[in-house]
């Protein structure tokens, strides 16, 4: 009985292994210890445009100005690049004065 019983169990777990390392598929040039592949990138988001109203009025889009620097700051700056880019005081006086009234 007792060697019955152990036969009936070496053939289950010989019958096991070879059924769970069939499961594992190993693709071409791969070995077990490659890591996973990445996941998919999630799909794009696709959005229906609005549909512009006959009776609605037209809407404005609200533009900011840009604020614009003092005088005083517009001239330092571009002295600081004139400088920065080797001219001559004199060459200076002229670069600034044109940098800072664009």
């Amino acid at each position: 009985m007792k060697r019955l019983s152990l036969l009936v169990v070496v053939v289950m777990t010989t019958f096991m292994a070879g059924t769970a390392s069939g499961q594992q598929m190993i693709p071409p040039g791969w070995s077990q210890f490659s890591p996973p592949p990445p996941a998919p990138p999630p799909s794009p988001r696709i959005e229906a445009p609005v549909i512009p109203q006959l009776d609605a009025p037209p809407r404005q889009p609200h533009v900011r100005g840009l604020r614009r620097d003092s005088f005083s700051d517009r001239i330092a700056r571009c002295l600081d690049e004139a400088a920065a880019a080797g001219l001559r005081p004199a060459a200076r006086a002229a670069y600034s004065r044109a940098c800072a009234n664009r």
